[in-house]
């Protein structure tokens, strides 16, 4: 092969290349959109002795869909009260 068939190969495949991520990212894109209603935060959960636990919660609307433990957590006083209104750890997504 001479080089011009080799240049024009490599155009061909780059533009192949290019082209595909291009049009990957679109598609991904999409698929985000689509689901504009999901998102994610964290949240500290707290037991009856207020050992607070924190969790990466993902939603979908008001539907709680994935719980999962950061690794941080905190040991309050004794006498500490939660001061989060409208805190409800039966379904936090309901006050995200």
């Amino acid at each position: 092969m001479d080089k011009k068939n080799l240049l024009v190969i490599a155009i061909v495949l780059l533009i192949l290349i290019s082209l595909g991520l291009i049009l990957n990212n679109f598609l991904l894109t999409g698929k985000i959109i689509k689901e504009k209603d999901a998102h994610s935060s964290t949240i500290a959960i707290c037991n009856e002795t207020n050992y607070c636990e924190d969790y990466e919660v993902e939603c979908e609307g008001n539907k709680t869909i994935k719980t999962t433990p950061t690794g941080f957590a905190i040991q309050q006083a004794e006498n500490w009260k939660d001061p989060r209104e409208n805190h409800n750890p039966e379904n936090p997504c309901s006050s995200s």
